[in-house]
């Protein structure tokens, strides 16, 4: 058999399409097209179901391309594994990352990994979902918050605090909060992505806790939709520091209940179970924690 042709047939169910598997493979449809239907006549089954609008996998399709996924994995790591004697990296770097912190932190590392390693390509994927790392498609997943015990290696990097704030609008009313139970008179706007978006725990000193449950009369389901929100005057809510801090030092949110505090959480890098690091990822992770270390000087400064 041969192997290239599996690689075809994976970029066509990646991608749907016979057309954009090419232009991924940088070959032309019709070797594409021809490749995978002599993978066909090979195992003398049907692996794609093609209709006018998509090209879908059989049952025996899914199963070998489960499978493809992971012969394609250990033929990409065999060629990392030689490459780590290399000092540049090189290859494809795919990055899963929260929408909010993708953006503030992870968007201009990636800029400046790819100016320092043109070698290199990143796909950096952003959304509140957590993506799974088990199939070997992603290299690296920066998460925030607080990690479910998992197989997965994972590496903390940083922290952040979570703020309670409010638009200009309502400035005059959350001036007069003094505990966490008034909160109740305000509009609040629920982050859907949070496991229990209504419930928060607040602290003043070592002995003060209280627990309040609000009622939302927004709900969003993006971080940085919730912070939109804030900012027009839907209500108050809940986001993470590194978000909100131009936002408070330029006047347009104010801090609710500043002398309360609600537990800070962790930004880590995860990493899936592999038998080596390729030198991409560890090239970007350092830069990564070089970034995250000039802010803290900076925010310290």
């Amino acid at each position: 058999m041969n192997l290239n042709r599996l690689s075809y047939f994976a970029a066509v169910v990646d991608t749907g399409s016979f057309t954009r598997a090419a232009e991924r493979l940088g070959i032309t449809k019709a070797v594409v097209s021809q490749q995978v239907a002599q993978l066909e006549q090979d195992l003398q089954t049907s692996l794609l179901v093609r209709t006018t609008r998509r090209v879908q996998p059989t049952e025996a399709g899914r199963m070998l391309h489960a499978r493809c996924v992971l012969i394609l994995r250990e033929a990409e790591e065999a060629v990392d594994e030689l490459a780590l004697a290399v000092v540049e990296p090189t290859g494809l770097l795919r990055i899963t990352a929260p929408n909010d912190y993708g953006i503030a932190a992870i968007v201009p590392v990636v800029t400046a990994f790819t100016a320092r390693y043109p070698a290199c390509r990143v796909e950096l994927t952003l959304g509140d979902a957590t993506q799974d790392l088990a199939d070997g498609r992603i290299d690296l997943a920066i998460r925030v918050g607080w990690l479910p015990d998992s197989s997965l290696l994972a590496r903390r990097i940083g922290t952040f605090r979570q703020v309670l704030v409010a638009g200009q609008d309502l400035s005059d009313r959350v001036a007069a909060m003094r505990r966490p139970d008034d909160l109740a008179a305000l509009p609040f706007i629920a982050n859907l992505a949070l496991r229990d978006p209504l419930a928060w725990t607040f602290a003043r000193g070592d002995s003060e806790r209280q627990t309040v449950r609000l009622r939302a009369s927004i709900a969003i389901d993006t971080t940085p939709g919730v912070l939109a929100a804030v900012l027009g005057g839907g209500g108050i809510s809940v986001l993470p520091d590194y978000l909100v801090a131009g936002d408070l030092a330029a006047g347009r949110l104010h801090h609710v209940l500043p002398l309360w505090e609600l537990p800070s959480g962790g930004i880590h890098t995860v990493f899936p179970a592999a038998r080596f690091r390729p030198r991409k990822v560890a090239a970007f992770v350092e830069m990564l924690l070089a970034a995250i270390r000039t802010e803290a000087l900076d925010n310290r400064a």
